[in-house]
């Protein structure tokens, strides 16, 4: 391996320190692709592959979007667009955390109990926000609360839990989602996902992408939809 010409996968990502389902996921968002491949169709890496791949790296660990990265890669973001839509994503989380911090102080101040889980899971959850989710993205999100009204989203939030309940019946149930039924609860969870983006595709791209880097978390640690729920919604939808 002291050459950097022809590695496949899976000495780039013993080098890289990335899993191999991570490469694969790069090479079909287009953000590092391999030059070649060996007679059995196996993915070869040239020096510039893992030039590509370490800028990849660096971009991620600064806690650029893959979109955004995409976007510098390719040349339609320069450098310093790219900084100053990172300072913007970096100055969002400084506020996140500062307003944990006050909510630390406080209770400390007033000698009363504070949940740290649900802390820690609202500080993490921002942190993992602002990685799929950049400034423009968020700016235009919070427009889109103002607008809808905080009535309307605890709504929209309360009818999740509902509408997941129902997905898991019909599963349990055996229904195919292509039927009638399962094409209306897909039509149901769409119009809810649809008060979040408002259609607009960035944001859907965004959401999606979240969701399917961080699902088992999401599930885990935040009620949200489980692989199979997702599943069905997909099938149905098609």
């Amino acid at each position: 391996m002291s050459s950097d010409t022809d590695l496949r996968v899976g000495e780039v990502a013993t080098r890289s320190g990335l899993t191999v389902r991570t490469l694969h996921h790069y090479d079909r968002l287009g953000l590092v692709r391999p030059s070649a491949r060996t007679a059995g169709g196996h993915r070869l890496y040239d020096a510039a592959d893992l030039e590509r791949l370490y800028v990849v790296v660096g971009l991620r660990e600064m806690g650029l979007s893959l979109d955004r990265i995409g976007e510098v890669v390719s040349g339609a973001l320069t450098v310093a667009e790219t900084l100053e839509h990172q300072r913007a994503a970096l100055d969002a989380q400084i506020v996140a955390l500062t307003r944990a911090r006050d909510r630390v102080v406080h209770a400390q101040r007033a000698g009363g109990e504070l949940d740290l889980l649900a802390l820690i899971k609202e500080v993490v959850m921002s942190n993992t926000f602002e990685q799929y989710f950049d400034a423009d993205q968020i700016a235009q999100l919070q427009r889109r609360r103002a607008e809808i009204g905080e009535q309307r989203i605890a709504e929209v939030e309360n009818a999740w839990p509902e509408l997941m309940a129902r997905v898991d019946a019909a599963i349990a149930q055996g229904t195919d989602p292509v039927s009638e039924e399962g094409r209306a609860l897909a039509g149901e969870w769409s119009a809810l996902l649809e008060q979040f983006h408002g259609g607009d595709e960035g944001l859907k791209n965004s959401l999606f992408r979240m969701y399917e880097e961080n699902q088992p978390t999401i599930e885990a640690e935040w009620s949200g939809p489980s692989q199979a729920q997702l599943d069905f919604i997909t099938a149905a939808q098609r």
